[in-house]
């Protein structure tokens, strides 16, 4: 199976959705901002799926997303974790490839099941 990537500023946020996966027998990875989380991408070929959210400094979510596929050439899905529901963003998060776009409050049995399939 191949590994998620969870990337969030808030440490909070971040430990609670890889501590769920983990306990659901995912292999994690995490990263503090979409800086930390393209450089990790970069460097593991063995990440199946990240979970991103938008709002981060150094650089947000979207922005990463739009460099994993037009500098790292990689079709990793990337599903976007956010409070934001503007629909400018949303087709913004589309033309850069994003999977899809789930709201916070993370409801980690609701996605599990796709998780799994997109990682297997």
């Amino acid at each position: 199976m191949k590994k998620l990537l969870v990337v969030d500023d808030s440490a909070t946020v971040r430990d609670e959705v890889a501590g769920f996966f983990k306990q659901n027998g995912i292999t994690v990875l995490t990263a503090v901002d979409g800086k930390d989380g393209l450089n990790k991408i970069k460097m593991d070929t063995a990440i199946g799926l990240v979970i991103c959210d938008v709002n981060m400094p150094n650089m947000d979510g979207l922005t990463m997303s739009e460099k994993v596929r037009s500098e790292l050439k990689s079709q990793v899905p990337i599903i976007m974790l956010t409070t934001e529901s503007d629909p400018a963003m949303k087709q913004r998060g589309k033309a850069a490839g994003v999977k899809g776009w789930i709201v916070k409050p993370f409801k980690g049995a609701s996605v599990l099941p796709s998780v799994k399939k997109m990682l297997a």
